[in-house]
């Protein structure tokens, strides 16, 4: 039997990922009632399988998206002094050869391959130079230095490279941890009033009586509920157009394009903490970045995927490609035997008929359906570095249809834990440490980098490792376990292991499923305990 909610929401959001989260947050904000359903955990698709980057897009210069480009640049900044505990600043080593080579689909590419026909597609130091230049300065930077030229001979940065690289560019972007950031935008939306449902699968919706009726179905106890709603938000991800299609059955023109991004986790190839940008002779690049201390993160691809309800993973042939890209540049040969984990998101691009997977927007669209009562707003494409600028442009339409108590808001205003300096992770650590003397170091910094200045409020007022509860591996306790389980919608271990944290990278399946089956239990008791 279907229950129905009491009084309509103004706001319903479909999707659980960075732009469901961000406009939900922003909405909130403003003074508007907001309901937001996820079918899954939170950031369980695209919005956790990112290539972890903050950055304004250096390739995208070539496509001469320079709006993108700069909105991008300038968010670096203004989200470093929201999250300083979940994103900071990195520097990126550009090795530069002779061979490096332009996408041949780019404008750039087109352009000097028809007023310098005998570069033959090869990308000139020039050209990367004054793209560089570009990037520096298209965004106002105040925090982040800008590019230098480096000689790799005898550096850190040149040891691990093969030795025909004598010469690289340094410029500066950001690293970004996509599901915490969702997750944070979720716990200050519900903080400002909204409803957050996690595990909510919208199963159908139309517009009745100017309004929009929803059916929802809880996919753990299967119990459905009714919802109305002033608006309706499709921030479904990859699902966007199945939501117009099959839950809405709109009579929509406009389309999504879905590509898969893969990506291998290896042992750790450098010992210095740079990323290094690496372009291919097809005029592709790929990042390879210090992760999670011992590791390192090799990505992206870019391949189409035709339908989302398959799940995305890592090809034989994808990994295959993303070895022998950066076995161009390092000198110690990299095989399967090196690669100790892989995952693969989905992006939803707008399609804007683009010839390859390579070539679409990045850009995101924003399209109101107003006909015949509700008005409903589909979020196509988008990147996690954008999102709070999407969010913005969100209300902005959103405010045509329904009052808004406020203008804009979200710049600057600092995330649950974010309260602090860009550069203090360093003095919250050691504070940490002081009233927590059993952490060590890569304890403690796990916990500031994941908490910010809510570490304290995970820990209580354990004096000892003990008193924190269960040790399941790796530094996770029960503590910290209920704590995510209470206020960061943590339901399963793989909630916890693979978006709140990536200790699944430490810890054995045995232990995955010892945690699992501690947080089952826990659940259900304190269901039982709730009847």
């Amino acid at each position: 039997m279907s229950r129905q909610t009491a009084e309509p929401t103004d706001l319903f959001v479909i999707g659980g990922g960075i732009n469901g989260c961000g406009i939900a947050r922003d909405a909130a904000g403003r003074g508007l009632s907001v309901t937001l359903a996820e079918m899954n955990d939170l950031a369980s698709a695209t919005s956790s399988s990112s290539t972890k980057l903050f950055h304004g897009g250096l390739r995208y210069l070539e496509y001469f998206e320079f709006r993108l480009v700069r909105e991008a640049l300038i968010e670096r900044e203004v989200l470093l002094r929201a999250m300083p505990h979940i994103s900071w600043p990195m520097r990126f080593v550009l090795p530069y050869h002779k061979d490096m080579r332009f996408d041949s689909e780019t404008p750039t590419s087109r352009l000097l391959s028809y007023v310098m026909p005998w570069m033959k597609g090869r990308r000139p130091a020039w050209l990367i130079r004054l793209g560089l230049f570009l990037y520096d300065n298209l965004g106002g930077r105040e925090i982040l230095p800008g590019t230098c030229t480096r000689n790799l001979e005898g550096t850190p940065e040149g040891a691990p490279l093969q030795k025909r690289f004598a010469k690289a560019y340094e410029y500066s972007d950001c690293w970004v941890e996509d599901s915490r950031l969702v997750v944070l935008n979720a716990r200050d939306a519900e903080a400002r009033g909204a409803k957050i449902m996690t595990r909510t699968e919208v199963l159908s919706a139309a517009r009745e009586d100017d309004l929009w009726r929803i059916e929802t179905r809880n996919t753990e106890n299967g119990e459905t509920k009714i919802h109305h709603a002033k608006m309706l938000v499709n921030a479904g991800g990859p699902w966007v157009g199945d939501i117009i299609q099959t839950k809405v059955r709109l009579n929509s023109k406009e389309g999504v394009r879905l590509v898969r991004g893969s990506h291998i986790v290896t042992r750790r190839l450098f010992d210095h903490d740079k990323c290094y940008f690496f372009q291919g002779t097809d005029g592709r690049i790929i990042f390879a970045i210090p992760y999670e201390t011992d590791f390192t993160l090799i990505g992206t691809t870019d391949a189409e995927h035709f339908d989302p309800s398959k799940k995305p993973s890592c090809t034989p042939e994808e990994q295959a490609y993303l070895l022998n890209f950066a076995n161009q540049y390092f000198e110690d040969t990299l095989t399967d035997e090196d690669v100790v984990w892989t995952y693969s998101g989905v992006r939803p691009l707008y399609d804007d008929g683009a010839s390859s997977a390579t070539a679409a927007t990045r850009d995101y669209t924003l399209k109101v359906d107003a006909d015949g009562g509700a008005p409903m707003l589909n979020v196509f494409g988008g990147k996690i570095t954008t999102y709070r600028r999407l969010a913005e442009s969100a209300l902005e339409k959103i405010g045509k249809h329904l009052p808004l108590a406020k203008g804009a808001w979200t710049a600057g205003v600092p995330f649950p834990g974010g309260d602090f300096p860009v550069d203090g992770v360093d003095r919250l650590v050691e504070d940490l440490k002081d009233v927590y003397p059993f952490l060590n170091d890569f304890w403690a910094r796990r916990l500031i980098r994941a908490y910010g200045t809510e570490a304290k409020e995970v820990l209580g007022d354990a004096k000892t490792a003990q008193d924190l509860g269960v040790d399941f591996g790796a530094t996770l306790t029960e503590a910290e376990i209920v704590w995510l389980m209470h206020n960061e919608y943590a339901v399963t271990a793989e909630d916890v292991v693979w978006r709140r944290n990536k200790l699944g990278l430490r810890l054995s399946t045995d232990e995955i499923d010892t945690l699992d089956r501690w947080m089952a239990a826990h659940r259900n008791g304190s269901a039982q305990a709730a009847e």
